[in-house]
């Protein structure tokens, strides 16, 4: 399934200017109030934000991503991916795969960059697939090359990850983020299917560590494809450069979300016979040693999407924190992590743009998060710290 795409130039992020449009300076949102005491970074405070559309017209945004280049990478769940070659004020190109599935929650996911994009040429996509027959969710390996300099880039796909549980398009998970160690970290969700998340031979309810080809990376358990078991439906995979910690976010029943850290072990989630959603996140009853969250909601729950870190000096003492966004409350949240995984400090941002999706830092050290607008009602946001002394 190939595709053919006309590099004429990217967008450059960091500044206002013609390529990002007039508007792009213009306006705020969030907070006033910005809670937070402690981080590495120096430079003052962050006294608030300015929240600005950077694309608009999407149809539930999923993912963001950048080539070295600076070339924007968004998602839509019903599709397609978009690549926007002539900056983020035109039209973009598309790569829409005809067996793409795009029901409840499943559709087109997580997007990632290969670290080494420049020498390989790969972008790694998360969906949803009929293509050998029943759906399951898989992640689809792109190739972009860009033969003698000419600017003409040619795509070819690889299934390098298939077999990952679908049924109604519940709990579709599928974040994939490169991580420290030089592997694909991918969360799954667990389909909502009662037996997934403890059984080791299911995919689903689990954070996959893999090479590039989808094979076990060294140091999986039992030479397996996951590397934790016991998730309900992991939305969220970041990891921090300055100390390489490593969290998850995770959506709970009625009760308990979940950031976990990206560690071996079993998380303890055991809907039993019938999908069970009464049972603890973490059911420490059946599994004594299970893995506990480093933070959880309790009730009600927020609907935690995704993760990443913030880190450079334009964000001041909030260099490093955790920023995680949330579909059902409709906010940004930031949590103040130690290196050791204790979350000292958290507290809501942004809470007037509407489910959010993804949020991740741009190339220009700025924040960009997508939210879940369906419809043309979807939209990139870029979020700028104002720090005060």
């Amino acid at each position: 399934m190939g595709f053919r795409i006309f590099l004429v130039c990217a967008v450059l992020l960091g500044a206002c200017g013609e390529s990002a449009g007039t508007s792009c300076c213009a306006g705020t949102g969030g907070s006033g109030a910005l809670g937070g005491t402690a981080g590495s970074g120096g430079g003052g405070t962050v006294s608030r934000l300015e929240v600005t559309p950077l694309i608009s017209g999407l149809d539930k945004p999923w993912d963001i991503a950048w080539l070295p280049n600076g070339t924007v990478l968004v998602t839509e769940r019903p599709g397609p991916l978009n690549v926007y070659v002539d900056g983020v004020d035109a039209q973009p190109l598309t790569v829409a795969p005809s067996d793409l599935v795009a029901s409840g929650e499943g559709g087109m996911m997580g997007l990632e960059v290969d670290p080494d994009f420049a020498l390989n040429g790969y972008v790694y996509v998360c969906m949803a697939s009929n293509l050998d027959g029943d759906t399951d969710v898989r992640l689809v390996r792109y190739t972009l090359e860009t033969p003698n300099g000419d600017g003409v880039v040619n795509g070819s796909r690889t299934d390098i990850v298939k077999g990952m549980p679908y049924s109604s398009g519940r709990h579709s998970g599928c974040r994939p983020r490169f991580g420290p160690d030089g592997y694909l970290w991918v969360g799954t969700g667990d389909a909502a299917i009662a037996d997934t998340p403890q059984d080791d031979n299911s995919l689903g309810g689990k954070v996959l560590r893999i090479d590039r080809n989808g094979a076990a990376a060294p140091g999986n358990p039992g030479g397996r494809l996951w590397f934790s078991k016991g998730h309900r439906n992991i939305q969220g995979v970041a990891f921090r450069s300055r100390d390489d910690l490593g969290v998850s976010a995770e959506h709970g029943p009625s009760v308990d979300d979940e950031l976990n850290l990206l560690v071996e072990g079993n998380f303890g989630w055991d809907p039993g016979s019938g999908y069970d959603e009464s049972v603890p996140m973490t059911d420490l009853g059946k599994f004594p040693n299970a893995v506990e969250a480093i933070w959880s909601t309790g009730a009600p729950t927020l609907a935690l999407s995704g993760a990443t870190f913030i880190e450079g000096d334009a964000w001041g003492t909030w260099d490093g924190v955790l920023a995680v966004a949330t579909l059902k409350a409709e906010h940004l949240h930031i949590y103040f992590v130690t290196s050791e995984g204790e979350v000292t400090d958290d507290f809501r941002v942004i809470e007037d743009r509407g489910r959010l999706r993804s949020p991740r830092q741009g190339p220009d050290r700025l924040l960009y998060i997508t939210n879940d607008g369906g419809g043309s009602g979807g939209e990139v946001l870029r979020v700028t710290p104002v720090l005060s002394p």
